[in-house]
C-alpha cells in the first residue's frame, strides 16, 4: 500500500510542480484552487519552518586515519560506499532511485563510476529489496541495500527477522547472509510527519542475529558503515536524515573502521549519566552544558552507537560512578530501547542508584506534523528530568 501511494505521488509530481505553483495552465489551476479555499490568497507564501531542536557539535578532527576532507553526513556515506565498491569487486548497491543518487544523494555518481551492474534501481518493494539482498549475500557477494526511509522498512520485516537474522542459525553455520547491510534514513527531520520521521530501532533490537547501528555524525557514519559492511552478520544501518546536511566534519578520505558494540564516552562527568544515540546525542551534549551552567551538575555523555548488541559494560560502569541515569530517544517511550537499557542497569547497578532511572522519549502517539516541536524530547524536557533526579 505504501509503495502504491508513493508511486501515485511520484506520478502526480511528474505532472505538477512540487510547490503546487507552475507556469501557464498549472499556475492558473493552482490559483483557482486557492480562490476556492476561504482565507487563502493566490499570492505565494513562504512557509516558515521551526528552528532545529539541537545545535550540532562536530567531533575533533581525527588524525589516526590519514588525510581528511570536509564532508557532511551524506557525503561521508557516499565516501564509505565508494571505498567499498573500489576495494570489493563483488559489492553491489541497490534500492529505490539509488542509480540516480538517491533521494538524499548518498549514492550520487556511483553508477557512473562503477557501472549499472553494480549500482542499480529496484522496484518499489521493500520486501523484494531485502529478499534480493539476502540472496546476493548467500551467494557470496557483498550486498548493500537501501530502504528509502526507515518508515518503509516494515514491509521487509519478515525478510529481515525470519530470514536474514536466522539464516546462519538454522543451517548450523553451513551458510549465512552476513554480507548483507541495509541502510535507511532515520529519525525526525523537522517536517516529516507520520511516514518520514520514525525511529524503528527497537523493533529490530528484539531480534537476535542482526546488528543495529546508528551514527551521530559524518566521521562515525563512515567508520561504522564500513564496519557494518565488513561484519560477518547482517546489519541495519540507520542514518539520521536531519544530519545529512546539517552535520559537517573533517572526515578521513581513506577507508577506516570504528568497532561495533562499543559505546563512546563523549564527556566525563560525576553526577548524572546521559545515554543517547544518533541526533539525540547533540541534544544531550547541550543538556550537559546547561546542567553544568544552571544547576552545577556534572554530566557524563555516552553515545551508544550500536543498539544491538549494545555495550552494557560502558553504561553500567558510568552509572556506578554517577548513581543516576537519563536515557533519551525520539521513538515512543513504551517499548522503546530506553526501557531495555533501564531494565539492565536496574538489575546490574541497583545498589548504586541514587534516583529512579529517567526516560525522556517521544510520546505514545503517531509522529505529528505541526506538533513535532512538542513531540520531540528536547533539551528542556531533559533538563527537567535531571532536576527531578538531583532533587530526589
Amino acid at each position: 500500500m505504501a509503495a502504491a501511494a508513493r508511486f501515485f505521488i511520484r506520478g502526480a509530481n511528474s505532472r505538477l510542480s512540487i510547490s503546487g505553483f507552475g507556469t501557464g495552465a498549472q499556475s492558473c489551476f493552482g490559483a483557482a484552487l486557492l480562490r476556492l479555499s476561504p482565507g487563502c490568497s493566490s499570492r505565494t507564501k513562504t512557509q516558515r519552518r521551526h528552528a532545529s531542536h539541537f545545535t550540532y557539535q562536530p567531533d575533533p578532527v581525527p588524525t589516526q586515519y590519514g588525510p581528511t576532507q570536509k564532508m557532511n553526513l551524506f557525503q561521508s556515506v557516499t565516501s564509505a560506499l565508494d571505498n567499498t565498491l573500489a576495494s570489493d569487486p563483488t559489492a553491489v548497491i541497490f534500492g529505490e532511485d539509488v542509480a540516480f543518487g538517491g533521494v538524499f544523494r548518498c549514492t550520487v555518481g556511483l553508477r557512473d563510476k562503477y557501472g549499472k551492474d553494480r549500482v542499480f534501481n529496484t522496484p518499489l518493494c521493500e520486501q523484494g529489496i531485502v529478499g534480493f539482498g539476502i540472496g546476493v549475500a548467500v551467494a557470496g557477494a557483498t550486498a548493500i541495500a537501501e530502504i528509502q526511509f526507515a518508515d518503509y522498512i516494515y514491509p521487509a520485516f519478515d525478510q529481515i527477522v525470519n530470514e536474514a537474522a536466522k539464516y546462519r542459525y538454522r543451517s548450523g553455520n553451513l551458510f549465512d547472509c552476513g554480507n548483507l547491510t541495509i541502510r535507511a534514513p532515520w529519525g525526525c527531520v523537522g517536517h516529516g510527519s507520520l511516514y518520514h520521521s520514525q525511529s524503528p530501532e527497537a523493533f529490530f533490537a528484539h531480534c537476535p542475529g542482526i546488528k543495529v547501528v546508528i551514527p551521530r555524525g559524518p566521521v562515525q557514519a563512515k567508520g561504522l558503515l564500513l564496519s557494518c559492511i565488513s561484519d560477518k552478520n547482517p546489519c541495519i544501518f540507520f542514518e539520521p536524515k536531519i544530519l545529512y546536511r546539517a552535520a559537517v566534519e573533517q572526515v578521513p578520505v581513506e577507508p577506516y573502521t570504528i568497532p561495533l558494540s562499543q559505546a563512546e564516552v563523549l564527556q566525563e562527568g560525576s553526577d548524572v549519566t546521559l545515554v543517547a544515540w544518533g541526533t539525540q546525542i547533540h541534544v544531550m551534549r547541550e543538556v550537559a552544558n546547561m546542567a553544568q551552567e544552571k544547576l552545577g551538575v556534572s554530566c557524563e555523555v555516552i553515545d551508544l552507537q550500536t543498539i544491538l548488541p549494545w555495550d552494557t559494560e560502558t553504561v553500567c560502569k558510568s552509572v556506578v560512578k554517577t548513581g543516576r541515569l537519563l536515557i533519551s530517544h525520539e521513538a515512543p517511550i513504551t517499548g522503546g530501547f530506553a526501557a531495555e537499557i533501564s531494565s539492565t542497569v536496574q538489575e546490574e547497578c541497583f545498589l548504586n542508584l541514587e534516583a529512579p532511572i529517567s526516560r525522556v522519549c517521544g510520546y505514545d502517539t503517531p509522529f505529528p506534523h505541526i506538533f513535532e516541536p512538542f513531540y520531540i524530547p528536547d533539551k528542556w524536557k531533559c533538563l527537567e528530568a535531571i532536576k527531578r533526579m538531583i532533587n530526589y
